[in-house]
């Protein structure tokens, strides 16, 4: 038995305090590779005489996703630095596990777009990413229930 009787639940819950930031990385990582990817194909790929790069509305496409990726990093590696000073980080682990998964499932969703039909076919990696997105957002408890733990920890307050 790990623990004491009846502090299961507990134990759980700071487990998951300590796991959520991991899960929020993953996205990171994946939030990453699809802005390395669609800046790699939209600097070769040409519409209209030019790269999808000088189209605005893809320049902008990639800056949103970039703005995502950083905004989640920041927030997965304070998290982290809470675990590591040994601090409560329950509001802090959700919000970033919310926020970084919602992201790279915000993030996927443009790399298909930027990708357009090709970002459906399994020849690009950039479809797999968004199926591995959308699992993000549910592993390790889904978006939602990330906000109702937020929400608890602002009642809190």
């Amino acid at each position: 038995m790990v623990g004491n009787e009846g502090d299961a639940f507990k134990i759980a819950m700071k487990t998951f305090d300590r796991s959520r930031p991991v899960v929020a990385s993953y996205g990171l990582g994946l939030m990453q590779r699809c802005v390395d990817l669609c800046l790699e194909y939209a600097k070769e790929r040409k519409t209209f005489g030019k790269t999808l790069i000088k189209h605005q509305a893809i320049a902008h496409k990639l800056a949103e996703m970039q703005i995502r990726l950083e905004a989640a990093r920041l927030m997965v590696y304070q998290s982290a630095w809470l675990v590591d000073k040994g601090q409560r980080n329950t509001l802090q682990a959700s919000c970033a596990k919310a926020f970084a998964c919602d992201a790279a499932m915000w993030v996927a969703t443009e790399a298909i777009q930027i990708y357009g039909g090709y970002g459906y076919s399994t020849e690009y990696p950039v479809e797999k990413l968004f199926r591995d997105a959308k699992l993000l957002q549910i592993y390790e408890g889904t978006s939602e229930i990330q906000r109702n733990i937020i929400a608890r920890e602002l009642a809190k307050r």
